[in-house]
Order: C-alpha cells, then sequence, then structure tokens
C-alpha cells in the first residue's frame, strides 16, 4: 500500500523530572529533508532520532519539535545549601551591628540569596530513555497517519486510472470508423479532380496516409502505463512508489500529447483533452505520495 508523505502526529508523556512533547509533520518534498528542534539538554540525541526517522519515513519535508518543561521550583524539594546560608547570616548579623537602622531582613530575602538554594538534579539520562520511547511512539503514529492517507490517495488514483483506461477504450473503438472515414475523403477528393488513378495507387496513398494518423501504438502504451500504475499503487512493497509514479506520470502525458497531435477526429480530440485533464489530476495525486 502507497503512503502520503503528508501526516501528523502528538504524544506527551509525564515524569518526576517534567513533561515531554514530541511533534511530528510531514509534508510534501523529493527527498527526506528532516529538521529537527530539541531542548539544549537533548541536544546530543538530534543524530539518533534522525537514524530512526530515516528508517521508517523515505521522502517528505519532515519536522520534529521536542518540548521538555521541567517541573517548577516550587514542586522541588527544598535543598538549602547550609554552609552557604552561614555565611550570608554571619554577614548579615555582622551588617546589623554595624547599621542598627538599615531595615529587617526576612527569611524569605536569605533564601532568595544566591547560591543559598541549590537546583534540583535532574537525572538527564532517565529524560533521554523517556524521550527515546516518547519518539517511538510519535513515529509510529506518524507513519500510521501517513499510510492512512495512502489509503486514500489509492482510492482516488484507482479512479482516474479507471477513467483513463475508459477513455483509451473509446478512442480505440473509433479506430475503424476514422479509417473509414480517410478513406471516403480521398477517394472523394480523387473523384473532385476527375482524375483517373489506379485502385492499387489509391491504396497506397490510403495506407500512407492511415501509416501518418495511425495511433495504435500510443494506445498500446498508454495501457501498458496505466496497467503499471495499478501494479504500484497496489503492490505490497510500494514504499518509495512516489518516484516511479513521478516517471509513469511524464509518460502518459507524453503519449497523449502525441495522441492529440495525430488526432484527426473530432471526437478523438475531445477524448485526449479528457485525457490530459485526467492525467494532470492523477499527477497532482502523485505529488503527495511517498
Amino acid at each position: 500500500m502507497i503512503s502520503s508523505m503528508t501526516g501528523f502526529a502528538r504524544r506527551e508523556i509525564v515524569g518526576p523530572w517534567g513533561t515531554l512533547t514530541c511533534e511530528i509533520r510531514g509534508v510534501n518534498h523529493r527527498f527526506l529533508e528532516a529538521g529537527f528542534r530539541l531542548p539544549e539538554e537533548l541536544r546530543a540525541q538530534e543524530s539518533s532520532l534522525r537514524q530512526a526517522l530515516a528508517k521508517s519515513v523515505k521522502r517528505g519535508k519532515v519536522d520534529c519539535s521536542v518540548h521538555w518543561r521541567p517541573l517548577a521550583d516550587a514542586a522541588a524539594e527544598l535543598d538549602i545549601d547550609d554552609a552557604a546560608l552561614a555565611r550570608v547570616v554571619a554577614r548579615l548579623k555582622q551588617i546589623a551591628r554595624e547599621l542598627p537602622d538599615g531595615g529587617a531582613i526576612s527569611a524569605a530575602d536569605v533564601l532568595r540569596w544566591p547560591g543559598v538554594v541549590r537546583s534540583g538534579v535532574i537525572d538527564v539520562d532517565t529524560v533521554v530513555a523517556a524521550l527515546t520511547g516518547l519518539f517511538r511512539e510519535t513515529l509510529t503514529e506518524f507513519v500510521a497517519t501517513r499510510r492512512a492517507e495512502g489509503a486514500r490517495l489509492q482510492l482516488l488514483l484507482t479512479e482516474r486510472c479507471d477513467g483513463l483506461v475508459a477513455l483509451v477504450a473509446q478512442v480505440r473503438s473509433r479506430l475503424p470508423e476514422i479509417e473509414a472515414r480517410v478513406r471516403s475523403r480521398l477517394a472523394e477528393r480523387v473523384a473532385d479532380l476527375e482524375a483517373k488513378v489506379e485502385p492499387e495507387r489509391l491504396e497506397q496513398e490510403v495506407v500512407l496516409l492511415l501509416q501518418r494518423l495511425d495511433v495504435a501504438e500510443e494506445l498500446d502504451r498508454l495501457t501498458g502505463h496505466l496497467a503499471e500504475i495499478r501494479n504500484v499503487i497496489g503492490s505490497a512493497a510500494a514504499a518509495g512508489a512516489g518516484r516511479r509514479l513521478d516517471f509513469l506520470m511524464q509518460e502518459l502525458n507524453r503519449e497523449a500529447n502525441t495522441l492529440a497531435s495525430k488526432s484527426q477526429d473530432l471526437e478523438t480530440t475531445r477524448m485526449t483533452v479528457d485525457m490530459k485533464v485526467l492525467i494532470e489530476q492523477t499527477r497532482e495525486q502523485v505529488q503527495n505520495v511517498e
């Protein structure tokens, strides 16, 4: 089954070290272009995360964002540096003796003094382990959304292929009528000239004219390309099918242009225009395929 390059996933996990949030979003791109935004404390994990992404995603512009919100200081255990506290208190007592009118200093003022309260130490390795699991879950969800979008694309591509197959069959069914019309027109022109032409010579001219107008080969190639498109989008190993489908779109467009240039029939010309419209619609959908 084919996958789309468009997808989004978001996961969040809460632990004693705070809250980790991971978001992955993807859009169309010719190749795999991955961008990561990580907290400075987790920047060293970018390489491993990038490798994990490349194993599951082959094409697309993918943005991965990780946000880490540590626990608020108020929720952390109050860790006081006793030595620093003693130095500050001693200095405050000295100041109080020298400046009796210096004003009262509260305990809160003392605790706010730099170095008195130590910041909580967080085990970064624990956060890294949590990030690894969180990214894996987010990536799994991201791939699932791309596959779900790919299933929708597969239905649209199949519908357009069915429409193109029907148009090819209609053009093919008109070939005998077009040939008869060419013969009739040539015979009428010879009759208008009131010239005597050998039947063999007339038949040669008809054959040459029909060869220039023959579109059977183009119709056969169109049929073959459409069969290959169906094979690609229906294959169980359709990963990376987008590039092959891009090439097939170019081939379809080339054959449709040749068919239009050879057409000497108004109805066939109209059908080729319809073909080109369907091919363009198909090409737009293929741009989303991984």
